[in-house]
């Protein structure tokens, strides 16, 4: 029998000893409108939840649909150079 405590011990603090490149926080960065648009439609979708949707949170949440797809499409649209080795 293989003993699987090794193992597992090698990989957990290997995967903790790092942190982020800077490309990697380069593309946190451009995609965070959408990060936040995405956040603002989940807090309007969890408002009505526990009750009627009102005609007010009916166009709360439209609007928060609206603004991750603009997100999404501004995002989509950017031109990004790939480096090679790196994220895009």
């Amino acid at each position: 029998m293989i003993p699987i405590a090794a193992l597992q011990a090698t990989v957990t603090a290997a995967s903790l000893d790092f942190e982020p490149t800077d490309t990697e926080l380069d593309a946190i960065d451009r995609e965070m409108p959408l990060i936040r648009a995405e956040v603002e439609l989940l807090d309007a979708q969890i408002m009505t939840i526990d009750r009627p949707a009102t005609e007010l949170d009916v166009r709360r949440v439209r609007r928060a649909r609206n603004r991750v797809m603009a997100a999404r499409r501004d995002l989509s649209n950017r031109t990004v150079t790939v480096q090679p080795g790196g994220a895009a």
